[in-house]
């Protein structure tokens, strides 16, 4: 039986275990950490619990088709329902917006709290749909990087379609000349940040994300953002996984342009090499290069494109219930724009910063004591480019607390009773993100969706790359997705 070593123990890594072991190879999974998922993690403090990374939750069948892949149904083991409510949004002068998930109900919340005909909402979200139907079996489904792809049936739909698709314009700009409403452009400009995305200079093709929300539908699992981690790594075990936790691949090994294996260190520094006839890894693409493979040619211009956003999370455990909140909320910034030129030209947050605020109690009340909350809450940030991150955390802090109060007519300081705080440093040494970036290269320009790595190494064989920082992209989707293909070029 051949061996596959896989590192990191991403949501990647699990489902490309998942994947490959039912493939019939001996599959084992390194991991740094002392737990598993990496961002799609979770930890308690003071009587709250926080799912630490993503929080939002689309396309199930990605997660129920491994379980169905190895025999098993997922409905035994993994449980999660349908938001009625996706997204409750507010603004500086008072105007509130729910967004609801059924398409003719938010569309006619839309019309009447923006006065923008219902009718023009549903036609985006089926445009939206249109655009999505037709690139998710080129871009999504299948490796940018074979020419089979680019000769198929459904890349001939793609390029018959090409005009509609918002290749060649910004988000913004295509917002804009459709809605002519500053509020609900950007509401829509919005879904540029769910791949750490300017809208401003990110293609217009990005306007497929909504249509995941609204069309398809946003969910949330019963027992949290983790169980989605949980229950894969169960059933990885369950098919003869081997995980290996605290163990630090330190070094891929190659002879002649092919793997031999990899050098692990344990969590007792213990060094050992080990043999593989194949490794996978869910680790940065540009980490993956630059520490574990020193000593072969990088492919540099690749790796040196400009990153992702990244965050400033505040974990704030509040003792107080808000009936106004949902499970997803945004506190829009009154300058949008220049919230976004600031971040990425400027590399800082600015100082109206846009504010999500994620509440997982308010679907899982026992995350919380009763009558409070645990608010998960995500400033978007650049990339760490060596920025003085104490002062901009201190300052950021004070600002999105007097935002929070001003909107919701409370004092947030006196309620938040604990506090973790993780920002791009952290999120770089607990993941191994390159720079902090939470989604690999950017995508603010046209040709982004080509300048991600192959799920392959072009130059060593039997290597294999999975994960946000490779094609089709970051989030818990395009993650799975990565491992879908990679499996099948291996």
């Amino acid at each position: 039986m051949k061996k596959v070593a896989i590192i990191g123990a991403g949501i990647a890594g699990i489902a490309s275990a998942i994947r490959l072991a039912h493939k019939g190879y001996a599959v084992e999974v390194f991991e740094a950490n002392e737990y598993a998922g990496g961002k799609l993690s979770s930890f308690e403090q003071n009587g709250y619990r926080f799912d630490a990374g993503p929080s939002l939750f689309t396309l199930p069948h990605l997660v129920e088709e491994l379980f169905q892949l190895v025999g098993k149904k997922a409905s035994d083991f993994f449980e999660y329902e349908r938001l009625s409510t996706i997204c409750h949004y507010f603004w500086e002068d008072g105007t509130r917006l729910n967004a609801y998930a059924e398409p003719p109900k938010f569309a006619q919340e839309v019309e009447k709290v923006l006065g923008i005909s219902a009718a023009k909402v549903e036609e985006f979200l089926k445009d939206s749909a249109f655009k999505y139907e037709v690139l998710d079996g080129l871009f999504l489904q299948d490796s940018l990087h074979k020419l089979s792809t680019w000769t198929s049936k459904k890349a001939l739909r793609g390029y018959l379609n090409l005009p509609k698709l918002g290749i060649f314009g910004t988000m913004n700009h295509a917002n804009e000349k459709y809605f002519q409403h500053p509020k609900l452009v950007q509401l829509f400009n919005r879904y540029a940040t769910y791949n750490g995305s300017d809208p401003y200079q990110t293609p217009a093709t990005l306007n497929i994300i909504p249509h995941l929300e609204y069309n398809v539908g946003a969910f949330f699992p019963k027992k949290g953002m983790v169980d989605i981690t949980n229950v894969l790594v169960d059933l990885a075990k369950s098919i003869g996984v081997k995980f290996h936790f605290q163990h630090r691949v330190k070094e891929i090994l190659t002879q002649n342009q092919q793997i031999k294996g990899i050098r692990v260190v344990s969590q007792e520094r213990e060094e050992q090499e080990l043999f593989f006839d194949k490794v996978v890894s869910n680790m940065d693409v540009t980490h993956t290069y630059r520490k574990l493979l020193p000593q072969l040619p990088h492919p540099d211009k690749l790796l040196n494109q400009p990153k992702s956003s990244s965050g400033v999370i505040f974990y704030w455990g509040v003792k107080k219930a808000f009936p106004e909140l949902g499970l997803h909320n945004i506190l829009f910034s009154d300058d949008y724009r220049e919230e976004f030129r600031v971040m990425f030209e400027d590399k800082k947050i600015f100082k109206d910063p846009t504010v999500y605020i994620n509440i997982s109690s308010k679907h899982k009340p026992d995350d919380a004591p009763e009558g409070c909350e645990n608010w998960f809450v995500l400033i978007n940030a650049p990339a760490n480019e060596g920025q003085d991150w104490d002062k901009l955390i201190q300052d950021l802090r004070q600002q999105v607390i007097d935002k929070v109060s001003r909107v919701l007519s409370c004092n947030l300081a006196s309620l938040i009773e604990t506090e973790a705080i993780l920002d791009p440093r952290s999120i770089e040494l607990k993941t191994s993100s390159a720079q902090g970036a939470l989604y690999g290269n950017s995508s603010n320009n046209k040709y982004a969706a080509f300048l991600r790595h192959a799920n392959f190494s072009k130059t060593i064989k039997e290597l294999y790359f999975v994960g946000g920082s490779v094609h089709p992209g970051g989030g818990i989707p395009l993650a799975l997705s990565s491992a879908k293909i990679m499996a099948k070029e291996l």
